[in-house]
């Protein structure tokens, strides 16, 4: 039975560590075991509860994944947007690119959280090609063509799918082999992209 479900509108404060607890947990055994080799009684051991406690914040695995995987994204997400605050125009894309390598690169538990939840039957919603994915890096291309950065044919939906696709393909090859030079790959793809979208 959850906290809410329990009478409580709002859990308490050892409630909400506690649950912080279990979410952090779970990113670390996604991150080294993958979605399918983490269970409710694994983040229990880890986390030095009974399964019981875990299923009084979260009624199933999926829920408690659900929970790691939005916390991740939220800081992603939080650290990608502060680094383009001041960025505009082909700049903004530029800082994307760079923002999105460096910050999965320098959190690699979680980069792989993030590809376990969206690659398996976690129940996130999200997925490779999922329009929200391409959606606002569109919104980043469709502001550089009318900065004057950018060609107006570009098209800024296809573009988003190839930038996003070969962070994705930088962000794995430096999991699969971390003396691999991501940041380098980075500013590889920024060049290519400069090359080929400028007026």
């Amino acid at each position: 039975m959850s906290a809410k479900a329990a009478g409580r509108d709002r859990p308490t404060l050892t409630e909400r560590a506690r649950r912080a607890q279990f979410i952090q947990v779970t990113i670390d055994l996604v991150a080294r075991h993958g979605y399918a080799g983490t269970s409710l009684a694994k983040i229990a051991e880890a986390a030095g509860v009974s399964k019981a406690a875990v299923l009084y914040h979260f009624p199933t695995k999926n829920a408690v994944v659900q929970a790691a995987y939005a916390e991740v994204i939220e800081a992603l997400t939080d650290h990608v947007g502060t680094e383009l605050s001041a960025r505009s125009g082909a700049a903004a894309l530029e800082t994307y690119v760079r923002s999105l390598v460096s910050y999965m690169t320098a959190h690699h538990g979680h980069a792989r959280m993030i590809i376990a939840a969206i690659t398996e039957d976690s129940g996130v919603g999200d997925g490779t090609t999922s329009a929200s994915r391409w959606q606002n890096v569109g919104l980043l291309i469709d502001a550089a063509k009318g900065a004057g950065d950018y060609r107006p044919e570009i098209d800024s939906r296809a573009t988003a799918v190839i930038a996003n696709g070969a962070v994705d393909a930088i962000v794995a090859q430096w999991l699969e082999d971390p003396g691999f030079d991501a940041a380098a790959a980075a500013e590889a793809l920024v060049e290519m992209l400069d090359r080929s979208l400028r007026v």
